[in-house]
């Protein structure tokens, strides 16, 4: 199983079952007997939101453990772990759940990635990108973050490490042309994914938002049923901000996907289970590192097996 919180020879981070321990001390009965008979079970709520679960997710969690309690259909630490751990997964199954990559029937797929300034959107791409190249696909890279010369630089010097072709542009060209030209080239040559890069932008930016719509507008004018896959990409490590700024781009363009960086840099994760529930998207990928191989296909067993018990 990889690693999703911590890399090789790095010292484990305590899982969510280790943290709710440490509040219980040590003997976790003690929430179910004293929570159930209140009709609270305020310390593992305590916990739940300090992994960034969110108010509505842990209130449910929490909710749902003391009718099980009630019920009397879990008793010792092992059945309450277990439960944990399997309410977490039916929380990514709920509603819009599939972690698969979505490609086209026809050439090319499509895939816009969008996201804050600093989330590794442009890293993710060359990932993904080394993904794609591994299973046998021709890919495309297109610069549209045209605010920054070294985004342009950098998507370059992943297209060359990971055999992928390239399209730039200057330094304050417009997004939505580069977008369009992109495509252009992929239709041209024939390629199966063109991924489009766009400039990190705050979600308060409204000048900059409607710029998004702006390329969103142009790609589906070139192809109509493109993007195939918008992906968001959120830093794991900023807790519940990643809510409220994916919501504002969820309201500007249609998002698709959702890709979750940086979760080794973190020790509590529940901000995956949140924004999912949040915005009934689903989760597609986890990053956790620099390294093109530091890409996982999300796995909502694995990941709550990992985030509950590692």
């Amino acid at each position: 199983m990889a690693l999703l919180f911590r890399k090789e020879g790095d010292a484990p981070k305590k899982s969510l079952w280790q943290r709710i321990k440490d509040v219980a001390n040590a003997d976790v009965g003690v929430i179910l007997r004293g929570g159930v008979k209140d009709g609270s079970l305020e310390q593992l709520e305590e916990v739940l939101l300090a992994s960034d679960f969110g108010v509505a997710t842990t209130l449910k969690l929490v909710d749902q453990i003391g009718g099980y309690a009630q019920r009397g259909l879990i008793r010792t630490e092992p059945e309450f772990q277990d439960a944990l751990r399997r309410l977490v997964e039916a929380e990514l199954r709920e509603g819009n759940s599939d972690p698969s990559l979505k490609l086209s029937a026809s050439k090319p797929t499509v895939i816009l990635v969008i996201g804050v300034n600093g989330a590794g959107k442009t890293t993710f791409i060359g990932k993904l990108a080394a993904r794609l190249r591994k299973q046998g696909k021709t890919v495309l890279l297109g610069a549209g973050d045209t605010f920054r010369a070294g985004a342009i630089d950098q998507l370059r010097v992943w297209a060359e490490r990971v055999g992928a072709e390239f399209v730039g542009a200057k330094a304050g060209a417009d997004s939505a042309a580069v977008a369009f030209d992109t495509i252009d080239a992929g239709i041209a040559r024939g390629v199966d994914v063109v991924i489009i890069d766009t400039a990190g932008r705050l979600h308060t930016s409204a000048g900059l938002m409607e710029e998004l719509k702006k390329v969103a507008r142009v790609i589906a004018k070139r192809i109509p049923d493109a993007p195939h896959e918008t992906l968001l990409v959120l830093d794991g490590t900023i807790g519940q901000n990643a809510v409220v700024q994916a919501r504002t781009f969820t309201e500007a363009v249609p998002v698709t996907g959702l890709v979750v960086t940086k979760i080794d840099g973190t020790a509590k994760g529940g901000i995956v289970v949140a924004v999912h529930e949040e915005l009934d998207v689903p989760v597609k990928f986890l990053g956790t590192g620099e390294k093109a191989g530091d890409l996982h296909a999300f796995d909502p067993a694995q990941f709550a097996e990992e985030l509950v018990e590692a």
